[in-house]
């Protein structure tokens, strides 16, 4: 009995050191994660192989891991001052959507640090969306052109981040604000301008309007004297020979003069 404490006081101890190697050698990668080796005595961060993926992993407790998310993710820059082609500041609201691309993210590690989207995103999606907005006007930003500066902002920041190992997979123009008295200008011109298409439509379609009736009323007159044209004195006999006999085939009491009408048609003379 005496020597049980001898005993377990190293056993204790054994266990002691093997959990600490334990939790210092595991690693537990969640989901939507990957984790980037730092080897203390070989060379530093691992950039030739795959990164860890998710779940348990068993490294040497003296080296490290560093953990990334590589799931889309989004950051906001708001209130972005610019400035337009004609030197007007304007006030723009961004959304990036990234990731870091998956293969090289040792070498993201290495180059850019944990902290690369302050580092390289945050710079690179000022310079150029200041460099977007002035090739235009604030009418074209207000207006037709936000999509267009949108699609260019996110061109050129894909261009100028490829190489620095993030991958960027949409940029979302939120908001174009321009200055109060600027913008109820743009509002007033382009309620002109929609009056002016306006009036003009209106006038076009009395144009319209008058054009079909001036070929309604000559497709008329030509049918008119076509018509008259075609009725002669004699067809006019033929026609009211055929109506009398018609008429005097009818069950209806009636009178019949022969001869009496004009041009010699007979005159029908019925009771009411």
């Amino acid at each position: 009995m005496q020597k049980l404490p001898k005993i377990g006081l190293p056993v204790i101890l054994l266990v002691i050191v093997v959990l600490i190697f334990v939790s210092k050698s595991s690693i537990n990668i969640g989901y939507g994660e990957a984790g980037v080796l730092f080897k203390t005595f070989g060379g530093g961060v691992v950039t030739d192989k795959t990164p860890l993926g998710e779940g348990f992993h068993i490294i040497a407790p003296w080296n490290k891991v560093f953990i990334y998310n590589v799931k889309q993710q989004e950051f906001f820059e708001g209130n972005m001052q610019v400035l337009s082609s004609n030197g007007l500041e304007i006030s723009l609201d961004v959304s990036v959507l990234y990731q870091p691309k998956y293969s090289e993210l040792g070498m993201l590690h290495k180059t850019k640090g944990e902290n690369y989207v302050n580092i390289v995103l945050i710079p690179q999606i000022r310079a150029v969306a200041r460099s977007v907005v002035g090739r235009y006007t604030p009418e074209q930003l207000y207006s037709t052109k936000r999509d267009a500066i949108q699609n260019e902002i996110f061109e050129e920041t894909v261009k100028n981040v490829e190489s620095q190992h993030i991958q960027v997979n949409a940029v979302l123009v939120r908001d174009v604000t321009l200055p109060m008295a600027i913008k109820e200008a743009i509002e007033r011109k382009l309620r002109q301008e929609q009056e002016a298409l306006e009036y003009e439509f209106r006038i076009e379609k009395a144009k319209q309007e008058a054009e079909r009736q001036r070929i309604d009323a000559e497709g008329k007159a030509t049918a008119n004297r076509i018509l008259s044209a075609s009725l002669t004195a004699k067809i006019l006999q033929e026609k009211g020979i055929e109506a009398t006999t018609k008429l005097s085939e009818s069950p209806n009491s009636k009178v019949i003069i022969i001869g009496s009408g004009e041009g010699g048609l007979p005159i029908i003379l019925g009771n009411q």
